[in-house]
This record gives structure tokens, sequence and C-alpha cells, in this order.
């Protein structure tokens, strides 16, 4: 059960912000952990964007799992968070966007996202199930299944009058449910989104939260996109070595360093016979 409390922020959107004012990755630590605190295993992705962190991810069927993030700057950011291209808070088709519901962390401040908000103080938990049973299934989205990502917006500091944010906004940049999704393409049983894996709406969970008012900028400063899958795609992809050890038998025992014989040996002897002979 989560008692800390979490901030939700009521937001404000400014001016086009001029540049980064932060080392865009470095500020930000994202991890996804079990009940018990363990990190699920992370393989990052090279990347050449300063700004973006991709990885896979290792889901582990059924189990329950939470999204750590961490603010490692002196000023207080809003991080939008998308499940399955779904907002965690409104339950909305995502798009990252500086205008849809995201949470509030201070200075160097730590948090953990257990689930689905569906109050101020509850939320249905994450957790890892087959696509066909997500929450993003249910309204026929399969347009981001396996993924969870975050985008981390800077406060902008400004006198400005607020800009007004309408519904037709919220519609073009995800902060509704839209009739759209219904058209989405539905997973066939025997078809390839029936072996991936997606986030379930688990159990009803405590989490008590705030609200308080946050003027973003328009533009992330840091984006993590993390894809996850079932060990044995992560096998076949080579992203992981599933190779198992046995212990009573090292294979490297059976190479000696040597230069094995050719296929058909027969073909390639020696003209000299006294060194045919493999000599030892």
């Amino acid at each position: 059960m989560n008692k800390f409390l979490i901030t939700l922020a009521l937001i404000t959107l400014t001016g086009v912000a001029h540049g980064y004012q932060r080392d865009a990755i470095d500020d930000l630590d994202i991890d996804i952990v079990s009940d018990r605190g363990r990190h699920f295993e992370m393989h990052p992705l090279r990347s050449s964007d300063h700004d973006t962190f991709r990885a896979y991810l290792e889901a582990v069927p059924e189990a329950n799992y939470s999204i750590r993030v961490r603010n490692r700057g002196p000023n207080r950011i809003g991080v939008v968070i998308a499940v399955d291209g779904r907002n965690i808070i409104s339950g909305s088709k995502s798009n990252l966007h500086p205008g849809e519901r995201m949470y509030v962390l201070g200075p160097y401040e730590s948090q953990v996202y257990n689930g689905w908000r569906t109050s101020r103080n509850r939320v249905n938990r994450f957790y890892f199930t087959d696509a066909q049973d997500s929450y993003s299934a249910a309204f026929g989205d399969y347009s981001a299944m396996g993924v969870i990502a975050v985008a981390a917006f800077n406060e902008r500091h400004t006198y400005r009058s607020p800009q007004r944010w309408n519904k037709r906004d919220q519609d073009a940049h995800g902060g509704s449910r839209s009739k759209g999704d219904a058209a989405a393409p539905r997973a066939e049983k025997n078809g390839r989104l029936a072996d991936e894996p997606g986030t379930g709406y688990g159990d009803d969970e405590y989490s008590p939260s705030r609200r308080v008012s946050f003027a973003t900028e328009r533009r992330a400063f840091a984006r993590y996109f993390l894809k996850y899958e079932w060990r044995e795609t992560l096998c076949e992809k080579g992203v992981t070595d599933c190779r198992r050890n046995n212990r009573m038998w090292d294979d490297r025992w059976a190479d000696r360093g040597y230069a094995p014989p050719p296929p058909r040996r027969a073909r390639h002897r020696s003209r000299n016979r006294w060194f045919s002979r493999w000599t030892w």
C-alpha cells in the first residue's frame, strides 16, 4: 500500500521554451520495480538522441509492477506517463503532450506510481498480462502496446497570463477518450499480438494525491521509452543470453585451442606421410 502523497498538476501552458535548462537524461531516473523493490531487468539500446532513452524490459507474467521516477535536478518537474499508449492518470490515449494530466515532483524528489489513477486517493495496480487482457485493449487501442513511456517537462516561470486550454486542444493532443479508439485494430487470437505482453487493470489500492499549479514548458527535456517483452521474445531477438549452463559440464572444455580437421579430411592428406599423424 502506497501511503506517500502524490502530487498531480493543474496544468498551465506557457510560451515556447528556448532550449533546455538541464542536462536531459542525466537529471531523470526511471526504474520499473516489483512489489519487493527489485528492478525488472532492463537492456538499454544505443541512441544518438541526448534527450531520449530507449531500452527493452523483461516482463514477468502476472507480476505487479510500479514505475519509480526520480528527479535529480534542483527544480520542480512535471512527468507525463503513458502505459501501452494510455495516460496513467486520465486513461486517455496519450501523445506525451504537455497539456495532458501529469504528476509533479519536487527538487530531488522520488515517487513511485503503482497503477491507473481512478480517483484522488485510489489506483488500480499495474501488472503484466497478455495484450488482449490489457487496459488499453479494453478500448480497442493496440497502437503502443507493450511500451512504458515517460516525458519530463521543466516548470516555466513566467508572469504572462495563462494560455487557455480548451476541449478542442485536448482532443487533438490526447487529453480525452476519443471515439476513434474503438476503430483501432483488434488482436487476433492466433495473431502476433496474442503472444505480446500488456498491462492489466489490477487490484484497487489506496494512493493519496493532491493537486498543485504547474506552468509547463511546451517541450519535454527528457523522454524514456521502455519496450517490455516476455523473456522468450527477448531470447529470440538476441537481446538477452538465454543459454543454460550445465553445472557438471562446461562447453569450453571441448575447445583445446587447436585447428579442427576439415570436414572431408581424406581429401586433405599431407603429401608427406611421416607428418600426416597428429603429434601430441
